[in-house]
């Protein structure tokens, strides 16, 4: 059976992905001072009380922005709502309340999903009382002070998010194989990723870098589970700065110790590359099976 799923969603920027972290228990977001760090769905397995949950880590919605990645970014969002069982609706509580947490309310009040509010960066409780009363106009229900960094007032939220999920037994699958797909920028292994499961699991675009973290994905066969890994394309270190894509490469390098069989995709128009190579000799080193 499969988990419950629990979409975070909010403009760019509020802390999605700390809170992400701080409810799985995990450093595995990306956590970054810069809008747009996160762009694909990316799942976090969680627990509370009785309840194990999938936690949906979502973009920075901006609705009235068409350029660059804003409307696959939308696209994105939009499924994870499509596939959860309730949503938790991130604001910044430091920033006060914004037009675009007003844009992003009116949206979700149109949606049939259950949705707490949690006004992140309050610190104490003396801020979050004071930080919270403006959100109250949201039409959202109350708002929860919360702290994503120190955990401040994320058992009262989970306390409640728990009541609209089902009771459901671990997924964890012994028997999975984990398969992380690898290689340098843009050579299709989003695409390939997509093809995989029959869906727009991950933003597929010709720009380069387009895949900042690792994304797990579990399909399951007739005799089989798959987890698969799609990972940021892997470039020189010398030409990498230190920010999203440095932790990226990161996270794919620990991918690659993490599974069973790496998939190294090779661009076919660009022939075997001396990267590609490198790459070939780290699964090697890792030892790790190779397709």
């Amino acid at each position: 059976m499969p988990l419950p799923i629990v979409a975070i969603i909010g403009r760019p920027n509020v802390g999605k992905s700390t809170i992400v972290n701080r409810l799985a228990g995990t450093q595995d977001a990306i956590v970054y001072d810069q809008p747009g760090v996160t762009r694909d769905r990316t799942y976090r397995t969680a627990f509370w009380g009785d309840r194990d949950f999938s936690l949906v880590d979502t973009g920075g919605l901006v609705f009235d922005d068409d350029s660059e990645f804003f409307p696959l970014i939308r696209e994105q969002a939009m499924a994870a709502l499509a596939e959860s069982s309730a949503a938790i609706f991130v604001v910044d509580g430091q920033a006060g309340l914004t037009s675009m947490d007003l844009e992003i309310a009116h949206w979700l009040r149109q949606q049939t999903i259950p949705t707490l509010l949690a006004v992140n960066k309050c610190e104490s409780p003396e801020q979050g009382h004071a930080q919270t009363a403006e959100f109250w106009q949201m039409g959202l229900g109350e708002p929860y002070p919360i702290s994503g960094i120190h955990g401040n007032g994320t058992g009262e939220l989970l306390d409640d998010l728990i009541t609209y999920l089902p009771a459901t037994s671990p997924l964890a699958d012994p028997d999975e194989i984990r398969v992380a797909i690898v290689g340098r920028p843009n050579v299709g292994k989003s695409s390939l990723l997509n093809a995989f499961v029959g869906d727009q699991r991950a933003i597929v675009s010709p720009i380069s870098g387009t895949t900042r973290d690792s994304i797990d994905t579990v399909v399951h066969r007739p005799d089989q589970c798959y987890r698969l890994i799609d990972t940021a394309g892997i470039r020189k270190k010398k030409n990498v700065e230190y920010g999203p894509e440095f932790f990226g490469i990161n996270r794919a390098f620990k991918a690659m110790r993490r599974a069973d069989v790496v998939l190294l995709v090779i661009d076919a128009l660009d022939g075997v590359t001396e990267q590609d190579q490198k790459l070939a000799g780290r699964i090697e080193e890792e030892g790790r099976a190779c397709v």
